[in-house]
């Protein structure tokens, strides 16, 4: 069945305090409306130091929709692992999944942006190092037991609820990332669509004989939704908020640097060429899933770029709506 996704980043160009504030209050009201209503899974996200205010802390947002929900899975997609203190971050994301009940999911991201390590008084050169240590750290902490962690012997308690630990995967386009999940044991999230790493990946986890392990690959063609029955009016009315964040991503991704979302749009108007960001009527958004299949997702950004609240809500209800009850329905589509 096809996963409903619901992605966050809290973006506010200008900066506006009041307009921060009101988007985050939003995220967690739509993230109860998500629970209640059948979507799948809520993503944040993370950067540091940006502009438009782009959400630096996606684990104090988790925690605010683990309080608001109780079914909702939330995957941080991605935590820029090297950037914490490995043990806080093991006790956080810990606590985290046991607010949670056992429904987080973290992608180990090591980023892509030396001005956020730089803010953060961390060694960019030195990041394959932390990430690796930051992730073996988290294993060897949630095991609940006494592990050396730099010439001393530490333990970190609470153990999360979650057995042998919530789940993990190490984020990444290279195949440095693939040999790092292999080595840790770990799955792969891929940045793009990569078979070639994915099955890089699965040749090092057969060698390695790793039983279970599985690089998660994001489809050819990735398309970030907004639900409306008028596209057109939504381009003409929303489409320089979609162009914010292509632009955005753009700006902060070097020529070594694979994402599904790359865009080289300079106007609404190209964007919507390129179709990763797309205004889709309900027919379109099933047409969508019927062509993904069983394995498909589709992801909806109701706050995309600095996206109006009521905007957002307003796709959000009619992808509830006239989609989800159609998605779930068994046997072929009634339309």
């Amino acid at each position: 069945m096809t996963v409903t996704t619901l992605r966050f980043n809290q973006v506010v160009p200008g900066l506006e305090r009041s307009e921060v504030a009101a988007r985050y209050q939003a995220t967690v009201e739509m993230a109860r409306y998500a629970d209640t209503e059948g979507f799948d899974l809520i993503s944040l996200e993370e950067h540091h130091g940006a502009d438009d205010g782009w959400s630096p802390s996606p684990l104090v947002t988790a925690g605010a929709l683990f309080g608001a929900t109780r079914r909702v899975q939330v995957m941080l997609c991605a935590v820029i692992t090297p950037l914490y203190d490995p043990l806080r971050l093991a006790e956080d994301l810990a606590v985290l999944d046991h607010l949670s009940g056992g429904r987080l999911t973290v992608v180990a991201g090591i980023g892509y942006r030396p001005q956020e390590y730089a803010l953060l008084g961390r060694d960019w050169a030195a990041r394959g190092a932390a990430q690796d240590e930051a992730l073996a750290t988290l294993l060897a902490a949630w095991t609940g037991e006494p592990f050396e962690y730099r010439g001393r012997t530490v333990r970190i308690t609470p153990p999360p609820l979650t057995r042998p630990h919530p789940g993990l995967l190490v984020g990444g386009s290279s195949r440095a990332a693939a040999r790092r999940a292999v080595r840790l044991g770990l799955p792969l999230f891929l940045a793009a669509h990569l078979p070639e790493l994915a099955a890089y990946y699965q040749q090092l986890a057969a060698e390695a004989g790793l039983e279970g392990g599985f690089a998660l690959l994001p489809p050819e063609r990735t398309r970030i939704v907004h639900c409306t029955e008028d596209p057109d009016k939504a381009w003409a009315e929303y489409g320089r908020h979609f162009l914010h964040e292509a632009s955005t991503y753009a700006a902060w991704q070097t020529a070594g640097v694979t994402s599904a979302v790359r865009s080289a749009a300079r106007t609404p108007e190209e964007l919507r060429a390129e179709g990763i960001y797309s205004c889709l009527t309900p027919e379109e958004c099933l047409a969508e899933a019927r062509a993904a299949g069983p394995m498909g997702a589709l992801v909806l950004h109701p706050l995309c770029g600095g996206l109006p609240v009521e905007a957002g809500w307003a796709s959000l209800r009619l992808f509830r709506e006239a989609v989800l009850p159609r998605l779930a329905a068994p046997g072929p589509d009634p339309a």
